[in-house]
């Protein structure tokens, strides 16, 4: 059929999991068609999530530490918010700059790119558009898509999700923001920074209910002085559209019956983007949530068909989707690639922020899994006094007789970054002496980690292991 386009590479989805797919095949040798939605590459990531929002929240610092600049004897200004500006250097120098250049990079590596919704016809065959590809292989990376209950689904531009949140369409007066995971918390650190009243309501007992509770008391402490109101054990029962604002319906223990707010910003999670996509022609199964089974070669239950990054299987992170285009690939390159990774970092980017990977607590507790706990607090740390920032914590899980690093969990500036040493000593196996024994700069933060493991052997430089009380 001459109107038949031939692929061994069809990728659905142009995010963080399917560009670098696209490219890494193409780099060995593999004819590749990437199939996308959107006008440009770089999926809800780039485009509507990490990236835009890490940009806001680099303004929000800003803000924060003129503020806080007082403290050590600076004063300035009350900064003065151009909101067009800081729109066009969020859409345009950021989020442009890097699509233009992933669209660089799949032309320069001959990944044809079509524009366009793809859906299987059989098991072999896609249509793109009115365009009909053959395939001898397919990467089903479609991500995931913010949910929004019916509850709040009353068709009021007033009422967002996060990526109409990342628009800044304006800086409310006040915001109500539902749920306290990190979407919501980042998000609505961006908007108080900006000068909007931040109310939190979570259903849960605690923020961030997938963090260990003591990374997350710092950064609920802080939050606290900056937004009106969180109010835990509490749900948004319903909302109403008036000329006033958008009333909230609450119920929980001491909180107001109803509050008046000038927008409301829904993060309650996501879910897997597999609708429309034509599994059932290919005979891919899904889930009722929407998630696609995949084995440790990333393979659906048809052996040449693949799904990576949030369609798959949670955590829904960019990185993982990245890691896993990676093993994705390899497989159909022949080569004996599969998924078994041990330590997948989080990281929650407010101030301070969050980070861990491994072993959390919470998670040996429930699995009875053997652990010591280390922790090294930041006003310890030269670097962190230096810095005014000693709100922060390091803290390490190790086996108790090995002292095999099983996690590590920080909370404090630059965490994000900070937690990359410790994903490379859990996957190599590295014991705490490993990391005590590494020269780490001085003065820094990364000296945290390595102070928090000379606990395992005793007492760190600058703090005391406490001493066991035999009784």
């Amino acid at each position: 059929m001459a109107d038949v386009r031939e692929t061994q590479l069809l990728i659905i989805g142009g995010g963080p999991g399917g560009y670098p797919a696209a490219l890494h095949a193409a780099d060995h040798g593999i004819a590749v068609i990437l199939a996308d939605e959107d006008p440009k590459l770089g999926g809800v990531c780039l485009n509507r999530g990490c990236i835009p929002s890490k940009a806001l929240l680099h303004a929000a610092k800003i803000i924060r530490e003129a503020h806080h600049a007082a403290e050590i004897g600076l004063s300035f200004g009350e900064p003065k918010l151009d909101l067009e500006k800081l729109r066009t250097f969020v859409q345009t120098k950021v989020v442009g700059k890097l699509t233009g250049g992933i669209a660089m990079l799949c032309k320069g590596r001959g990944v044809n790119v079509i524009k366009g919704h793809a859906e299987f016809l059989d098991a072999n065959t896609a249509i793109v558009n009115d365009e009909t590809i053959r395939f001898q292989h397919a990467i089903i990376a479609t991500g995931s898509v913010p949910v929004m209950p019916k509850t709040f689904a009353i068709d009021d531009p007033r009422v967002m999700d996060s990526t109409a949140a990342l628009l800044l369409p304006d800086v409310p007066k006040t915001l109500l923001v539902v749920g306290g995971g990190y979407i919501g918390l980042e998000i609505g650190s961006i908007y108080a920074a900006l000068g909007t009243k931040v109310t939190v309501v979570e259903f849960m007992d605690g923020l961030l209910p997938m963090a260990d509770r003591d990374l997350v008391k710092p950064l609920e402490t802080k939050l606290r002085s900056e937004f009106a109101n969180i109010y835990l054990n509490t749900k948004v029962a319903s909302i109403a559209a008036t000329p006033a604002g958008i009333v909230a319906t609450l119920e929980g223990k001491d909180v107001p019956a109803t509050m008046t707010f000038d927008r409301v910003l829904v993060s309650v999670g996501r879910r897997p983007n597999s609708a429309n996509l034509g599994l059932d022609k290919a005979g891919v199964t899904a889930t009722d949530r929407g998630f696609i089974p995949i084995d440790k070669q990333r393979r659906t239950n048809v052996p040449h068909i693949f799904a990576i990054g949030d369609v798959g299987e949670e955590p829904g992170l960019a990185h993982k989707a990245t890691a896993e285009a990676r093993v994705a690939v390899e497989v159909i390159l022949g080569e004996p690639a599969e998924w078994n990774p041990r330590a997948i970092p989080a990281v929650i980017f407010t101030d301070p922020e969050i980070a861990w990977a491994g072993l959390t607590q919470v998670d040996a507790e429930k699995g009875n899994i053997p652990h010591e706990i280390l922790k090294f607090p930041w006003a310890a740390s030269g670097r962190a006094v230096a810095l005014n920032i000693t709100n922060g914590l390091t803290k390490m899980l190790v086996d108790p007789e090995s002292k095999r690093v099983l996690g590590v969990g920080i909370v404090g500036t630059g965490a994000g970054e900070l937690i990359a040493e410790s994903v490379l000593a859990i996957e190599m196996g590295a014991v705490a002496r490993d990391i005590l024994e590494s020269i780490h700069p001085h003065p820094t933060l990364s000296e945290t980690v390595m102070e928090s493991a000379e606990l395992a052997y005793g007492a760190a430089t600058h703090v005391a292991k406490p001493r066991k009380v035999v009784i």
